[in-house]
């Protein structure tokens, strides 16, 4: 592993953290010792394919399944042991829509939900309901894919937790939408100390979001690290002479490998300048050097050797 890739974050107060948490389904092994920091106050961005062990993660925050090793806890407090203290303090959009009372309407249902939870603000609830059009009159079991999602992103923000747990929270959100919720997520976080964490594959929808990026795969985490810290990922194009071999002499670590012939697009973990320089020492000729959005240094980093 690339040290510089995964930060422990010591120096900063924790939100959420879990050591050594390994979980299997008969025999898919859904986390592999998993060792996750998220920072208070921080929008970390959970990131991975489906089966990689997203949704287990924050099931096991919530103590909603039991974990085969490892430990979890929140705000300190172990998840175990102090479950409903935990749960108290947390704000939950799950990525499956089921739910036991879907013959409620959409008002009784978040007025019952409002039972559960005494820093209920109900003013809030109902500003939120108009910012994300729901109509409380219609029953909730009746609701399509986005509509329920909007109800859920009102359950869990009302009781303004200091910590959201977002399982693919764009799920179901047409475009519109989508930038309805990040307006709101944005406005909610200005105006509420609130640590998030959001869990999906749909890096795109989440662009702008996010400061901390976790890269999960195969149950284990990859990669962890402040967004800043991903200026130093950069993709060098550039040409390279007939049966270059130059690559085994660069001084930086090589992430993922791209290009075609002569033509190459490496992504590698370095200063632009310093990238740049060490492919002109090695032969090449640099035609171009970038840094990477979001979505592309998730994708790199999934793609990243086993060895790195």
């Amino acid at each position: 592993m690339i040290e510089e890739l995964f930060q422990r974050f010591e120096d900063r107060p924790v939100a959420a953290r879990t050591r050594g948490l390994c979980k299997r389904f008969g025999t898919q092994t859904a986390l592999d010792g998993l060792e996750m920091t998220v920072p208070e106050g921080a929008v970390y961005v959970l990131v991975g394919p489906n089966g990689a062990g997203k949704t287990t993660t924050l099931r096991a925050l919530l103590d909603l399944t039991v974990m085969d090793d490892g430990t979890a806890e929140v705000f300190g407090l172990p998840c175990v042991e102090r479950g409903a203290d935990v749960r108290a303090r947390i704000g939950f959009v799950p990525d499956s829509q089921d739910f036991p009372y879907g013959g409620l309407s959409v008002d009784a249902l978040l007025a019952h939900h409002a039972t559960y939870y005494p820093a209920w603000d109900e003013s809030y609830a109902g500003e939120l309901g108009r910012q994300m059009a729901i109509d409380g009159r219609q029953r909730y079991g009746g609701l399509s894919k986005g509509e329920a999602r909007r109800v859920q992103l009102v359950m869990a923000l009302a009781h303004r937790p200091p910590l959201l747990l977002m399982d693919e929270p764009t799920d179901g959100l047409d475009p519109l939408a989508q930038d309805r919720f990040q307006a709101l997520l944005a406005d909610h976080l200005a105006d509420t100390p609130t640590t998030v964490l959001i869990s999906t594959h749909r890096v795109h929808e989440i662009e702008g979001l996010g400061d901390c990026l976790g890269v999960l795969r195969d149950g284990r985490l990859v990669a962890q690290l402040e967004r800043q810290r991903l200026e130093r990922l950069v993709r060098v194009r550039a040409e390279v002479p007939e049966g270059w071999a130059g690559g085994a002499l660069l001084p930086l670590p090589v992430i993922r490998r791209g290009g075609r012939g002569r033509e190459i697009a490496w992504t590698v973990w370095g200063e632009s300048a310093a990238a740049s320089a060490a492919f002109a020492d090695a032969g090449a000729t640099v035609r171009q050097v970038e840094r990477l959005t979001l979505e592309e240094s998730t994708r790199a980093l999934l793609a990243m050797p086993e060895a790195s």
